[in-house]
C-alpha cells in the first residue's frame, strides 16, 4: 500500500527531474522575445532569421545523439547533471556574447542542453514511476515544458516593459543587460532555474532499472522501496531482474522485427507531432500575433495568455492519460488539432483578426497539450525493452529535433512565400496524417508495468498489433 511518504518521495523526484522540461520550454520559448531585436541589431534576412532559430535545434540533435548512449553507460542522473551544467554555461555565455558568432556558439550549446534534457528527463521519470501513475508522471514532464514556456513569455513581457520604463535612466552591466539590450537579460534569467536544477539533482536517486542493469541490486531495491513500498518494491525488483537477464543488445537489435516496427511507429508519431507547427507558434508567436492584427506592443501579453492556456490544458493529459489511455487521447487530440489549425488558416485568409484568431490558436494549443505534445514522450518511454530503452528513446527524440529544425528553418520562408494562411493549412494536414497513422498503428499501454509490456512484446501479443 502506498504511504504518504512514498507519494511525497515520488512527487519530489518527479518535480526535480521535470526541471529539465522547464528549462527545455524556457530555452525554446524565450527566443520569441529576442528574434525581433536580434534581427534588427544584426540586420538578418528571413533565411538568416530561420538559421538563427534553427542553430539551437542543431545543438539539440547533437545533445540527443550522445545522451542516450551516455545515459545507458553512466546513468540517467549523471547525464541530467550534464544537461544542467550546459544550461547554466549557455545562459551566461549567450547573455554576455560580444559578437554574433559567439552568440551562435552559445545558442548551439544551449540546444545541446535542451537535447540532453528532452531525452533523459522523460526516460528517468518513466523508470522511476509506478505503473499505475507512469502516464501521468511522464506527462508532468510536458507540463513542466509548458510552465517553462509560460515563464519565458511572462519574463519577456516583464523585462520588455521594465526596459521601456527605465530607458535612459542608468548605466552599468545590469542596465546594459536588462534595459539597453534587454534581449540579453531575457536569456540571462534562465541562470536561476539552471542553478536550481544543478543543486536539486544532488538529492535524486539513480534509476532503479539502470542500477539493476549494472548489477547494483541492493541500491535498486532501496530506491524501489522508497517509490513503491516494501512489498511492491521487492516484487518489482524480481520482475526487473527477470527481464534484464533475458536479453542484451544494442542498436542492431532495433533494426529487427518487432522492434523495428516500434521504432518506426514512435519516430513517425514524433515527427508528425512536430510538423503540426507547435514550435513555429512558440518561436514566432509575436510575429504571428502581429500578422493577426495585434499591435507589437501587446504581442508578448497575448503570448502570456497562450502560454497560460497551454499549461492549463496539459493538466487534462495528466488527469486522463492513465484512465482514458494513450490511444484515445491521441486520436481525439490530433483530429481536433487539425480542425483548429485549419480554422486558424481560414482566419488569416479572411482577415478575422483579434479575439477570433486568438481563440483558434488557443483551441490548437488545447488539443496539442493533451495529445500530440505529451503522449509522444509517454509512448516512446514505454514500448521499448529496458536494455535498449535509452538508445531507442534517443533516436525518437532526435527525430523530434530534426523535425523541429526543419519546421523552424522553413517557417519564415513559408510565411513569406506561401503566406501565413497556407502555412497553417500545411500544419493542419500533418495533424490529419497523425490521426490516420495513430488510428492504424497505435496500441494501448495504460496501467502496465514496463516489464509487463516487454513480456507482452516478447510473447508476440504486441507484435501482432504492429502494422509497420
Amino acid at each position: 500500500m502506498e504511504t504518504k511518504q512514498v507519494k511525497h518521495f515520488i512527487s519530489l523526484i518527479t518535480l526535480i527531474a521535470a526541471l529539465g522540461g522547464f528549462l527545455f520550454g524556457f530555452d525554446m520559448a524565450v527566443v520569441s522575445g529576442i528574434i525581433e531585436p536580434v534581427r534588427a541589431q544584426y540586420g538578418l534576412s528571413a533565411p538568416e532569421e530561420g538559421l538563427f532559430v534553427s542553430f539551437a535545434l542543431l545543438g539539440c540533435i547533437a545533445g540527443v545523439a550522445f545522451s542516450g548512449y551516455l545515459s545507458d553507460k553512466i546513468g540517467r542522473k549523471k547525464v541530467l547533471f550534464v544537461a544542467a551544467i550546459l544550461f547554466l554555461i549557455s545562459a551566461v555565455g549567450f547573455s554576455l556574447s560580444s559578437s554574433y558568432t559567439v552568440l551562435i556558439v552559445f545558442r548551439i550549446l544551449a540546444g545541446v542542453g535542451v537535447g540532453v534534457a528532452s531525452n533523459v528527463s522523460p526516460l528517468y521519470i518513466s523508470e522511476i514511476a509506478p505503473a499505475s501513475k507512469r502516464g501521468g508522471l511522464v506527462t508532468f514532464y510536458q507540463l513542466a515544458i509548458t510552465i517553462g514556456v509560460l515563464a519565458a513569455y511572462t519574463s519577456n513581457l516583464f523585462l520588455q516593459r521594465y526596459a521601456v520604463a527605465q530607458a535612459g535612466t542608468g548605466s552599468g552591466l545590469i542596465h546594459w543587460l536588462f534595459v539597453e539590450q534587454v534581449w540579453r537579460g531575457m536569456f540571462f534569467v534562465s541562470v536561476i532555474p539552471a542553478s536550481l536544477f544543478c543543486f536539486l539533482l544532488m538529492i535524486v536517486p539513480e534509476s532503479p532499472r539502470w542500477l539493476v542493469k549494472n548489477g547494483r541490486d541492493a541500491e535498486a531495491l532501496d530506491v524501489l522501496v522508497k517509490i513503491s513500498g516494501e512489498e511492491e518494491g521487492h516484487f518489482e525488483l524480481g520482475a526487473i531482474k527477470e527481464v534484464a537477464a533475458q536479453k542484451s543488445g544494442g542498436i542492431k537489435e532495433l533494426m529487427r522485427f518487432p522492434l523495428r516496427g516500434l521504432l518506426v511507429m514512435t519516430m513517425v508519431l514524433t515527427a508528425l507531432s512536430q510538423f503540426s507547427g507547435i514550435n513555429g507558434v512558440i518561436f514566432y508567436g509575436p510575429t504571428i500575433l502581429k500578422s493577426a492584427g495585434i499591435v507589437t506592443s501587446d504581442a508578448l501579453l497575448y503570448q502570456v495568455m497562450l502560454g497560460t492556456a497551454s499549461m492549463l490544458f496539459t493538466l487534462i493529459a495528466i488527469w486522463k492519460v492513465d484512465t482514458w489511455g494513450r490511444r484515445s487521447l491521441y486520436l481525439i487530440g490530433s483530429f481536433w488539432a487539425a480542425v483548429a489549425l485549419a480554422l486558424t488558416g481560414i482566419c488569416f485568409m479572411y482577415n478575422v483578426n483579434g479575439w477570433g484568431m486568438l481563440l483558434c490558436i488557443m483551441l490548437f494549443l488545447l488539443f496539442f497539450a493533451f495529445s500530440l505534445g505529451p503522449l509522444k514522450f509517454v509512448i516512446a518511454t514505454e514500448v521499448f525493452p529496458m536494455h535498449i530503452r535509452g538508445t531507442a528513446l534517443s533516436i525518437c527524440i532526435m527525430t523530434m529535433w530534426v523535425s523541429d529544425w526543419i519546421v523552424n528553418l522553413l517557417f519564415p520562408i513559408m510565411r513569406d512565400g506561401l503566406g501565413i494562411a497556407n502555412t497553417f493549412f500545411v500544419f493542419s494536414f500533418f495533424c490529419v496524417c497523425s490521426y490516420v497513422y495513430a488510428k492504424i498503428n497505435l496500441f494501448e499501454t495504460k496501467g502496465k508495468r514496463l516489464e509487463e509490456i516487454e513480456q507482452l512484446l516478447n510473447s508476440g501479443s504486441i507484435s501482432n498489433e504492429i502494422k509497420v
